[in-house]
């Protein structure tokens, strides 16, 4: 029976099952499973080395994994390779452009090698530059392009093929704060005509403003998957901070809260408490009204919700580091190259 258009629709775009690959004794990846919703973001994260890249590689076809099986958008990366290249994009760690050429000119470059006629290339040159706000600035070579003009030319040229699936490899490395902002804004159309993004990032904030699902891969496992909210009520809950007006009250403001698990802060002034809660904002104003009733005055007070960053250090043991996935092993074989009502933070 052929497959509808339906069905097609409801496939993940990535399948991983069970993937393990191995340098020497050593496991890039152990074991690991995971799908990826189409027209979804997944993030994954790790410290360096983990393993991430490893995983990139093999799902873009330029390592052969030694166990499991992976598909990407229904092809199997070791059997099919052919078919998952012209199904993907790839955006590396640093643009892919040349700089001696302008902007059109990369794009035309690119066109003709992908076989487009003439009258195609022109049309998808031109839908380019004006889908990634580079027309006024098409002409002029790449060289004098700024980081962001360049990671969107390098956008613009890895999307000329209309890829299914686009992995991003730390897209963001070294832009300034309103160039991640752009990119982030153009993943958002992507993924909200349907485009599939998988990301490696260091970034915490921005897994946590783009993301899905959040992986978290460590030492070649995966570790933990999720919402970003799942994976932050895992830490238990919300912290409710508070600064006392005069420090000598901080033994009365203990016994006072003592029924809701208050200890001291790790303050140098020893001014502060905090409680542990699954909701904070509905403990807070309880927590202020038995303080006052003992006399004791607040200076301040919030609630603080578990960050992606919370969640890294707790899982793995270590703060994440915007530096690049540098101690993975570079070797490489064969191949050539939300749903969007999700939350969104500001």
């Amino acid at each position: 029976m052929a497959s509808t258009n339906t069905d097609v629709a409801a496939r993940p775009s990535i399948v991983v099952e069970q993937i393990t690959k191995r340098y020497g004794r050593r496991s890039a990846l152990d074991d690991v499973s995971i799908e990826v919703p189409r027209g979804s973001v997944l993030a994954l994260l790790g410290p360096n080395g983990a393993g991430k890249t490893t995983l990139v590689r093999v799902l873009t076809t330029l390592i052969r994994p030694d166990q499991g099986r992976a598909l990407v958008a229904g092809h199997d990366v070791v059997a099919r390779p052919a078919e998952v290249r012209r199904a993907i994009g790839l955006v590396g760690q640093h643009a892919a452009v040349d700089e001696y050429l302008t902007g059109r000119e990369n794009l035309t470059l690119v066109a003709r090698l992908l076989r487009f006629d003439r009258t195609e290339a022109r049309a998808r040159v031109a839908a380019a530059l004006e889908r990634f706000s580079l027309a006024d600035v098409a002409d002029a070579p790449a060289a004098t392009y700024s980081g962001g003009l360049r990671r969107r030319l390098d956008l613009a040229v890895t999307l000329l093929a209309d890829p299914a699936v686009i992995f991003l490899d730390e897209p963001t490395t070294g832009l300034d704060p309103a160039s991640r902002q752009g990119l982030w804004a153009l993943i958002d159309v992507l993924v909200a005509g349907g485009t599939t993004v998988l990301l490696t990032t260091q970034y915490l904030e921005e897994a946590d403003r783009l993301a899905d699902t959040v992986a978290v891969i460590d030492r070649g496992h995966l570790i933990a998957t999720g919402t970003s909210d799942d994976l932050k009520s895992r830490l238990g809950g919300d912290t409710v901070h508070i600064r006392l007006a005069d420090p000598a009250d901080l033994p009365r403001a203990l016994a006072a809260l003592g029924e809701h698990g208050a200890i001291a802060a790790d303050e140098p002034d020893h001014s502060s408490l905090e409680l542990r809660a699954p909701d904070g904002a509905s403990l807070l104003p309880t927590a202020l009204r038995h303080l006052d009733g003992r006399g004791v005055s607040v200076t301040a007070a919030e609630v603080r919700r578990p960050s992606l960053d919370d969640v890294f250090l707790a899982l793995t043991g270590e703060r994440a580091v915007p530096t690049p996935d540098a101690r993975e092993p570079v070797t490489a074989s064969g191949g050539g190259a939300h749903r969007h009502g999700r939350r969104r933070h500001t």
